[in-house]
């Protein structure tokens, strides 16, 4: 198999992001590597074309590591996709809900499945991956045991599915980065463009203020804007950012040169096309 046809995530097979994998991308093979670095390894070192790495979700936030990966990673954001994520109760065949005792899961997902939890009366065990879980649950094969994990993983693992849909909130949603060796931008009107890019200021008063009142004069649509510390100092704060646009766009050239003028280390991580996932779910929430 050629490796152009091939994806990289971190987890597990059967994880959410191999399930975002085959949904976005479901003519291409899924690679799983062990850590987000390795990700983005195997793609700057020709054994898979793309990565598919996860960077927010709609309960959790924001995934942290990556944030520091993207602008170090060597790579280049080439598309978005937003995952729904339906948490499966999984459990060995011949299990039932009156025969098991404990559930197993990313310690994010047991807390965003905790009222089945508690009605079940299960002891919840944190595992590091929903499909790991799931993995180690089919290796066990005892009916008192249970994992939270995907429908994939549970066709993977061969395990029953107990209880379909068990997540406390209905918008459990995560916002996940395609990413390339070289960028790949659309055409100038082709389609709505999202430009991500991160930049740091000068630790002085109305800094920050003045390197982003290029977006507000222009008219320019931030839709994401987040700190986070570099290098260990309280001092040196970098920040990230999706704005809709595209650069070659007269409104974010304008917005990006004043930026450039009041910021220092401007950097385009990604321009590529807006999912309709956004709008979509604007309408959903009865935004204008």
């Amino acid at each position: 198999m050629s490796n152009a046809n091939v994806i990289a995530f971190q987890g597990y097979p059967g994880a959410y992001s191999d399930l975002a994998c085959r949904n976005a991308r479901p003519t291409m093979a899924t690679l799983p590597c062990p850590t987000f670095d390795a990700a983005f390894a195997a793609v700057r070192d020709g054994q898979a074309s793309l990565a598919m790495i996860p960077v927010e979700n709609s309960i959790a936030g924001r995934v942290a590591d990556n944030h520091h990966l993207l602008p170090e990673g060597g790579l280049h954001i080439i598309g978005e996709h937003f995952q729904r994520v339906n948490h499966m109760l999984l459990a060995p065949k011949g299990a039932t809900l009156d025969s098991i005792k404990t559930v197993r899961s990313h310690i994010q997902a047991l807390s965003q499945c905790q009222t089945m939890t508690r009605s079940l009366g299960l002891e919840a065990i944190n595992h590091a991956d929903t499909a790991g879980a799931a993995r180690d649950i089919a290796a066990l094969n005892d009916p008192r045991h249970a994992a939270i994990a995907s429908s994939l993983a549970a066709e993977i693992y061969h395990l029953d599915i107990l209880k379909s849909g068990i997540e406390d909130a209905d918008h459990n949603t995560t916002r996940f980065l395609i990413l390339a060796r070289e960028p790949k931008q659309p055409a100038l009107g082709s389609c709505k463009t999202i430009t991500t890019f991160v930049f740091s200021v000068r630790s002085v008063p109305a800094a920050l203020y003045k390197a982003l009142g290029g977006f507000a004069t222009n008219g320019v649509n931030m839709t994401k804007l987040e700190s986070y510390m570099v290098g260990g100092r309280f001092t040196q704060t970098q920040f990230y950012a999706d704005v809709e646009g595209h650069p070659d766009e007269r409104p974010l050239k304008l917005a990006l040169e004043e930026l450039d003028f009041f910021a220092r280390e401007v950097k385009i991580l990604g321009v590529y096309p807006a999912n309709p996932f956004r709008y979509q779910e604007s309408q959903l929430i009865g935004e204008d």
